[in-house]
């Protein structure tokens, strides 16, 4: 539960906020990904976007107020306050009229106060509390960025996935996330990963221990974020399984109900896998640039058989005669 108390302890500063009247509420949680203006609300017309979303007031809001008279105000006040307002924030440091502090210290609101202008402070929070109630989960595997794309490296314990990450460093791709990944949907329809605080630029390599990527490579091989791309399953080369060898059948996988392009790739020694995570990194950046490798492969080869088909027809006239009868039917 994120109550207005969080909100003012990891947030406080950087939205320039504090509290100036109903400190008994501060335990009042936040449902809602946004902060509304009351509007209408203020009129009586009690819309239900309104309803447990906190609220910001600013030189319009306390200039309609003003108007109503103090006892129509504060009746106002109380009606739409009741309806499960979490909280009120006074924009602009304006002195908020006497109504308002006495309403929300009557019903153990938190009213609270920021120097940013009405508009601005609107379009900040409700950016950061799209942060804060997205959906979240977590897996175990390797982020990283190559050429620009982000790869997830999952596959069973020892099977490799931290040394392909580090070849990858090697070779100038950056480090998101080693063994475990955050993932949180951004903008509603596509993911991004990132790192716990504790473990973020570091990698842990049997027969190494804990190592500092940042402090070996440098810190341009490393980053805090990155949209998931696509997803690589390393496992080990099983000479009874019959793996993809052309690439028609596009896989994928799911995290938090949004589909990820999804590979699986089988390791052996011998395998150059930090190439092959490279290619398939390449490979996707052209899908998304229009060119499918596989889709055109697909096109030439329909027609070579087309063309031997009619060099056949061409020879035999009676072939030519049962395709022009079958067509026909």
């Amino acid at each position: 539960m994120y109550s207005v108390q969080n909100l003012l302890d990891e947030h406080g500063k950087e939205l320039a906020l504090r509290l100036i009247a109903g400190k008994a509420g501060l335990r009042l949680p936040l449902k809602h990904a946004e902060v509304k203006r009351p509007g209408l609300a203020l009129s009586g017309h009690l819309t239900p976007y309104i309803s447990k979303r906190a609220l910001v007031f600013g030189n319009t809001e306390f200039s309609y107020l003003k108007g109503l008279g103090s006892e129509v105000s504060k009746e106002r006040l109380r009606t739409l306050l009741l309806c499960e307002i979490p909280a009120v924030i006074v924009a602009r440091n304006l002195t908020p009229p006497i109504e308002i502090v006495q309403v929300c210290e009557e019903l153990q609101i938190p009213l609270l106060k920021t120097s940013f202008p009405t508009t601005r402070f609107l379009s900040q929070i409700n950016f950061l509390f799209l942060k804060i109630f997205a959906k979240t989960t977590t897996c175990h595997g390797t982020l990283v960025e190559v050429f620009g794309v982000g790869v997830l490296i999952q596959g069973d314990s020892s099977v490799g996935k931290s040394e392909a990450a580090l070849g990858l460093i090697d070779r100038g791709h950056r480090l998101i996330s080693d063994d475990l990944v955050k993932i949180r949907v951004k903008e509603g329809y596509h993911l991004e990963g990132s790192g716990p605080e504790l473990t973020r630029r570091h990698m842990e390599i049997r027969g190494i221990g804990i190592i500092n990527v940042a402090h070996l490579y440098g810190a341009d091989c490393v980053r805090d974020t990155k949209s998931i791309d696509l997803v690589v399953n390393l496992e080990n080369w099983v000479e009874e399984n019959s793996y993809d060898r052309v690439g028609l059948e596009e896989k994928h996988c799911e995290f938090l109900e949004i589909k990820v392009p999804y590979h699986v790739l089988p390791v052996k020694p011998g395998r150059d896998v930090v190439l092959l995570l490279e290619t398939i990194a390449l490979n996707f950046r052209l899908k998304v640039m229009g060119y499918d490798s596989v889709k055109e492969f697909r096109v030439k080869l329909l027609d070579a058989i087309a063309k031997k088909e009619r060099k056949k027809v061409r020879k035999n006239p009676k072939a030519r005669l049962c395709t022009i009868f079958s067509e026909q039917i």
